[in-house]
């Protein structure tokens, strides 16, 4: 008895060995199938993202060309390269390419990718997708502190420095802003947060308007231009300086990538990973505040590139991770801003439309359903 007792204990401990080892095995499988569908949404991932930015680079590259090659004077493709590579040259085509076309489409470029970011930023911020520098009102405000110091420098010197309209327009952002922070702890609902801020860009627009009434005749033909956005006029010392203080200002919100991806899970998610909220939410506006003031300084107020352009980015990545999405909006600022310059030149030539006019057609639709999709969301 005692031996059959023995042997079925040692069947029963092999069948226990046996269904430990066949669980284990069941256990490894569902790991390894996990860890196989990880690895593969991963790859997935990274194609889409390697996919969506060698399709911004090939429009970036082809809309430079064209802005180059396209205009009153056309310059074959062959002739650019040939003046690119001299860096200079003597003749018509030269001077176009060198003087006019070329400053122009990098500060489109620049100033596209400048005010991208900042509607980036902005919405970061608000946490809303709505929130831009122009709809808030900040763009009229570094367009009314622009218009007051560029009238003031002009009644008694001729000229007016790059850095002086920019710290100006900066601090027209940053009054804009303090007002809609202001409003921000008095209305809690973000629509009414948008209306505020649209009453706000009114009110310095009147302001504006009313400077400009009182200006002598000279500086109003300075301001007209400038105050319905164009990139005209622009010249190498224009592109030194944007460079400088936009290139400064990227760099700096590249670096906050990881606070900003830890603030878009919530203010609490983001003091526990050891993010100090206060800093943070400051360094958000002085950037954002920066890179709009950036662009009015030399541009003007420009609509909606703020709102669509960080929209569609995000929607073309299918992510909001802060290390893809701000330099995919970047550039695709930098597209779209450079391919609606193209159409403000040459959309009816020789006559210019203003960029805000082309923005608006192409940005406007795109918040339009925004609302409605979000509308639809609720």
């Amino acid at each position: 008895m005692k031996g059959s007792s023995d042997f079925f204990a040692e069947r029963l401990e092999d069948m226990r060995k046996k269904e430990n080892h066949e669980e284990k095995k069941v256990q490894v499988k569902k790991k390894n199938g996990i860890e196989s569908r990880f690895q593969a949404e991963i790859l997935r991932r990274r194609s889409r993202y390697f996919a969506v930015f060698v399709v911004l680079a090939a429009a970036f590259c082809v809309v430079t060309v064209l802005n180059i090659n396209t205009g009153n004077v056309d310059i074959s493709v062959p002739e650019i390269l040939k003046i690119l590579a001299r860096r200079g040259g003597e003749g018509t085509e030269a001077n176009i390419i060198w003087k006019i076309r070329l400053p122009r489409v990098l500060m489109a470029a620049i100033l596209g990718g400048a005010l991208s970011l900042s509607g980036f930023l902005l919405q970061t911020f608000f946490a809303n997708p709505i929130a831009g520098p122009f709809v808030l009102g900040i763009s009229s405000g570094a367009k009314m502190m622009v218009a007051l110091v560029m009238i003031f420098f002009l009644e008694r010197y001729s000229f007016v420095s790059s850095y002086t309209l920019i710290i100006a327009a900066f601090a027209g952002a940053l009054i804009s802003t303090g007002f809609i922070l202001l409003l921000s702890k008095k209305m809690h609902h973000m629509a009414t947060l948008l209306v505020g801020g649209i009453m706000i860009g009114y009110i310095c627009s009147a302001i504006t308007d009313f400077i400009v009434t009182f200006a002598e005749d000279s500086d109003i033909v300075n301001l007209h231009g400038w105050s319905q956005g164009s990139f005209s006029g622009m010249n190498w010392s224009n592109v030194e300086v944007a460079l400088i203080v936009v290139g400064v200002t990227v760099v700096l919100t590249v670096l906050l990538s990881k606070p900003v991806g830890a603030y878009q899970l919530g203010e609490a998610y983001a003091q526990s990973m050891g993010v100090n909220i206060r800093f943070f939410r400051v360094a958000l506006i002085l950037l954002s505040s920066i890179l709009s003031a950036c662009v009015t300084a030399f541009a003007g107020p420009i609509s909606f590139v703020g709102i669509a352009v960080p929209y569609l980015v995000k929607h073309a990545l299918k992510t909001s991770k802060p290390l893809v999405v701000i330099p995919g909006t970047f550039i695709g600022g930098a597209v779209f801003c450079m391919i609606c310059d193209l159409i403000a030149r040459m959309a009816f030539a020789p006559m210019e439309l203003n960029i805000s006019t082309v923005t608006s057609i192409f940005g406007a639709p795109v918040v339009i359903y925004m609302m409605v999709r979000g509308q639809r969301g609720k």
